[in-house]
């Protein structure tokens, strides 16, 4: 199963200068306790902008670059198409970002785990537009913003329709 997972503002921004626009500790946990123990594919970008790889996943790290050197544990490929291939058939993997690998996937993709932040922010990436023709939401959580989350922010599971 390939699954997209992402915090998007309503605006469907994604971040600005390869960073995130909000802090969300309890999207940081739920992004944490969906992928652990998983492939997770992104862009070389997405890879960039974190301090290290994230611990419990195999990162799939998409990038045109030769020789691009990563850490023990990390899978350098050419393109998404390559990413998939090299990830287990029978497990769900992550598409983690940024917004071209979105692009290219959401069409194939079979999930989506979204995490809508209940603001408009100025951003450089943007998440696809989500078809309600083609997906079907089968889980919604609405939370409050509160002394540790600066918005409000649901969290969306979309399946594909058939």
């Amino acid at each position: 199963m390939l699954t997209l997972i992402a915090a998007t503002s309503t605006n469907n921004a994604l971040g600005k200068d390869n960073q995130l626009v909000w802090h969300l500790p309890d999207d940081f946990k739920r992004f944490k306790s969906l992928t652990s123990g998983h492939y997770i594919i992104m862009g070389r970008k997405t890879f960039e902008s974190f301090p290290k790889p994230l611990p419990n996943r195999t990162h799939v790290i998409i990038t045109r670059q030769k020789n691009y050197e990563v850490p023990e544990g990390c899978v350098v490929v050419p393109s998404l198409e390559k990413a998939i291939e090299v990830c287990p058939k029978n497990d769900e993997v992550y598409i983690i970002g940024g917004g071209e690998i979105y692009k290219q996937s959401i069409d194939i993709a079979d999930k989506v785990e979204l995490t809508r932040v209940h603001t408009n922010v100025e951003a450089d990436t943007f998440f696809p537009e989500i078809d309600p023709k083609k997906w079907n939401v089968v889980f919604e959580e609405h939370h409050e913003k509160d002394e540790k989350h600066a918005f409000d922010f649901t969290f969306i599971t979309y399946l594909r329709a058939n």
